[in-house]
């Protein structure tokens, strides 16, 4: 079978790309590859936004895949400290992305190839539906083991979809490592399987007319509210986050100086506080 020809290829800085096909009518692949592991840099996600755009208006509605052309990641999240650095990242490049996925006018479908590790899974979560390879790949929020907050819009996005609270828990507080399997019984995926499968999947939820009416956006606006009015005000959630670390400080510096009288009075419990 001929490989099938790109409809437009949108380039990532320094050596990347997004290449968008048609396997079958009104089905867009997204594949892209941004070399080693898909981080999720300033250039990936301008890219990846501009091949959102260039979809939505200049193509008849369907259904959007994206995917990796990098058989072991499909993004392994981002480079923490470069986008901690980087004036602006979260509201002008990361967030505007992941809204615009998770409000896209038109189905979307993330076919997760390989792992997809803390923004990587964020980013494939903000997807309407996600089919996982069964063969290669975990999914895994890791911020715990390098030490990262989850950021407000990082955390809702997994409040609002994830079926369990106790998935929810597993995934954040014991940075689980979701096999395929676990992934579909978890609620996490829709469905396992490569792109033979995710787009037998389009077929069978009838997903390429569901856009036709234009209020898919509209719906999913409403649908995901909290995350969107994260993702909409970052400088407001970054200032509660503030609060809430100074806060918590304040608490902490407390209970330091009543554990410290205790210490004084003596730890027989007669120790007055």
């Amino acid at each position: 079978m001929p490989p099938i020809p790109a409809l437009f290829t949108v380039p990532i800085e320094p050596e990347g790309s997004v290449i968008c096909t048609q396997p079958s009518q009104k089905i867009y692949l997204l594949t892209f590859q941004s070399p080693p592991d898909n981080r999720l840099t300033p250039a990936f996600c301008t890219s990846f936004l501009l091949a959102l755009d260039i979809l939505e208006h200049r193509f008849p509605k369907g259904v959007v895949v994206t995917t990796s052309a990098i058989a072991k990641f499909y993004s392994n999240g981002l480079n923490y400290e470069s986008a901690t650095n980087t004036r602006g990242f979260f509201p002008d490049f990361l967030y505007p992305l992941w809204r615009r996925i998770l409000t896209y006018p038109m189905p979307t479908v993330a076919l997760i190839n390989g792992h997809a590790f803390a923004a990587g899974l964020m980013t494939a979560m903000m997807h309407d539906y996600r089919i996982f390879n069964p063969h290669r790949g975990f999914l895994c929020l890791n911020e715990l083991d390098f030490g990262a907050p989850l950021r407000p819009p990082m955390a809702s996005i997994f409040r609002q979809k994830l079926p369990s609270p106790a998935t929810y828990r597993n995934m954040v507080l014991e940075s689980k490592r979701f096999t395929a399997l676990e992934a579909l019984k978890e609620g996490i995926v829709d469905g396992l399987g490569g792109a033979e499968e995710a787009f037998a999947f389009v077929g069978e939820m009838g997903l390429v007319k569901k856009g036709e009416s234009g209020v898919y956006g509209t719906l999913k606006r409403e649908m995901w509210r909290e995350t969107v009015g994260y993702l909409e005000n970052a400088e407001a959630g970054d200032r509660r986050e503030e609060r809430e670390v100074a806060d918590e400080k304040k608490r902490a510096q407390e209970a330091k100086k009543i554990v410290e009288a205790w210490e004084r009075g003596g730890r027989n419990g007669q120790a007055k506080l």
